[in-house]
């Protein structure tokens, strides 16, 4: 397998799984305040939404990369 065809088939899944969730989240620690010894940290819920356009020309661009991706040898 060479590395276009990996990489459209990596481009195809991401892209399919964006458009199925949609967003994904993360936790973010930050420290707060830090007084000497003592150090007091908050963690942040992140929400990232991805666009459907992107989840679609993802889809595209591996598609192309697909096909047209290996026909140079």
């Amino acid at each position: 397998m060479n590395i276009a065809r990996l990489a459209a088939i990596l481009l195809i899944a991401a892209g399919a799984l964006s458009l199925v969730y949609g967003s994904f989240s993360y936790t973010k620690q930050t420290s707060a305040v830090k007084i000497g010894s003592l150090e007091l940290s908050v963690q942040e819920k992140e929400t990232v939404n991805v666009p459907v356009w992107a989840g679609v020309a993802a889809i595209v661009a591996g598609g192309l990369l697909l096909a047209f991706g290996s026909k140079g040898r």
